[in-house]
């Protein structure tokens, strides 16, 4: 395939794309107030309010541009694939369609458990600071931008064993760099907890931590099973090639 060939290949992709994500925001905007009902579920009897003309709309907007991404990220990692197949092996590609499917599987994991066990209870603790103090009056627009990249938030820490595997994959770190390191890795774990929980409360920081550092360890177990492939297989290379000499 020549130069211009890839592009007009890159071109049709990137098109097909853009038609998959529009479609889905047309979807997402049709059912956007039925987005809403499920958003305000971990808030309980919550009512939200807007504040100007203009606010419906925007909610609306993002309702649908969140919505719409979700459901066109198959079609857009399919896309990816489809274009970068031709310069993989069979077995390459089987593995790169089983890492798509661990992707939107992993991320739809990390959407559910932080709208199912983190949400509840952040937004508890977050509404019961004002005590008897303040009574809520709720941006419909904030509460949308909040829960939407909360929970998108949380779905991308979920990929962190996929993340860690390609990085193992291509033979950036190895899982002794990565069993070595595990001082680190808490650190860092606590530090995202941090930035993507929804309140600063230690219960639902711990909540976000704890199944970060389970996937951590499943990226070591991951990692280990990669490389232990990989040297067998390099193994069994290198002593077929002492037998052909």
């Amino acid at each position: 395939m020549t130069y211009l060939q890839h592009l007009e290949e890159l071109r049709r992709r990137i098109i097909v794309s853009a038609i998959a994500l529009g479609v889905a925001f047309a979807v997402g905007w049709i059912f956007a107030w039925d987005i809403l009902s499920i958003l305000k579920g971990p808030a309980g009897t919550i009512t939200l309010n807007y504040m100007g003309p203009m606010e419906p709309f925007l909610v609306r907007f993002k309702l649908a541009l969140f919505g719409g991404v979700i459901l066109a990220i198959p079609v857009i990692l399919f896309e990816i694939l489809s274009f970068v197949s031709p310069a993989m092996k069979a077995k390459e590609r089987r593995y790169t369609v089983m890492v798509m499917f661990m992707i939107v599987a992993f991320f739809a994991i990390g959407v559910i458990f932080g709208y199912r066990v983190i949400m509840p209870p952040g937004l508890n603790w977050l509404f019961g600071v004002a005590g008897n103090q303040m009574n809520p009056v709720i941006s419909a627009s904030q509460y949308v931008t909040f829960m939407g990249w909360f929970m998108i938030g949380l779905g991308f820490s979920f990929e962190t064993p996929i993340f860690i595997w390609l990085l193992v994959a291509l033979g950036v770190v190895t899982p002794e760099t990565l069993i070595k390191q595990w001082r680190w890795a808490i650190i860092i774990i606590l530090f995202v907890a941090s930035v993507i929980t929804p309140d600063w409360s230690p219960v639902t920081m711990t909540l976000v931590a704890i199944p970060m550092g389970i996937l951590y360890i499943l990226s070591i177990a991951l990692a280990k099973l990669t490389t232990r492939k990989r040297r067998a297989t390099a193994a069994a290379a290198i002593e077929a090639a002492g037998v052909e000499n």
